[in-house]
């Protein structure tokens, strides 16, 4: 009880800067009253109740359990199942992402708009799904470099140097309609779902293997998950254009 109720401050003081900015510029900015005031603070209030069961949630469930795994698999010793569930995690965390659904939805929206695909319902829908499986295999792609290279002890500011460059390579040759949805399918595939289980899976494998740090070695992934999908969207790009 303790710990939640302190889970539960640590949202107040999360929440407080958001909510201060809003009102300051709502009513000495703009000078206008709050709208709809007792059902924005029932909506705030579920947003702190929310954010608390989730925060807790992790801390009891998402973090402890993604360790386990990465640490049953580092003593299991068998490179091929440790990659197989990298991506498998990556690749399933990722197609399930809420904020990925809602941005693969309005850029099959958009597409419409552009002229690149039909407007009618199965194209968008269609469009829609190859976006977001296009990102969630990069997703699981990225989460297998991220793991091998925890596992061989590489310095990640290299790989991420690298692809990078790849980014700026692609955007030259990328449909301009495209670029835009890319670099922003590096952000939503790094959100509520995704970015726990791969953070304890980094962790985890770090502190279950030899050698490595959690510190240095665990953390990187998010990165890499952040990075690909840029790669991916414009490649998908260029082959539906």
């Amino acid at each position: 009880m303790y710990r939640f109720l302190l889970t539960i401050g640590g949202s107040i003081r999360d929440l407080a800067p958001v909510i201060l900015v809003i009102m300051f510029f709502q009513i000495v900015v703009l000078d206008k009253p709050i709208p709809n005031l007792a059902e924005i603070g029932i909506g705030i209030l579920f947003v702190l109740i929310g954010l608390t069961l989730f925060v807790r949630g992790l801390e009891i469930g998402l973090f402890p359990l993604g360790e386990t795994l990465a640490y049953s698999f580092a003593k299991k010793g068998s490179l091929i199942w440790i990659l197989i569930f990298a991506f498998a995690l990556g690749f399933g965390t990722t197609v399930a992402e809420p904020a990925l659904i809602a941005v693969a939805g309005e850029a099959a929206f958009v597409a419409v708009e552009a002229g690149m695909i039909e407007q009618t319902e199965a194209a968008q829908s269609e469009y829609a799904l190859g976006l977001r499986i296009t990102v969630a295999l990069s997703v699981g792609f990225a989460i297998v470099v991220g793991v091998y290279r925890i596992i061989r002890g590489w310095p990640v500011q290299y790989l991420i140097l690298g692809g990078y460059i790849g980014v700026i390579i692609m955007t030259a040759f990328a449909p301009k309609e495209i670029i835009g949805i890319a670099y922003d399918s590096g952000g939503v595939t790094t959100s509520t779902i995704t970015v726990p289980m791969v953070t304890a899976l980094g962790v985890g494998l770090a502190s279950s293997i030899q050698g490595r740090n959690p510190l240095s070695d665990g953390f990187g992934l998010i990165a890499f998950a952040s990075l690909t999908p840029m790669v991916f969207v414009m490649g998908y790009g260029m082959v539906v254009a």
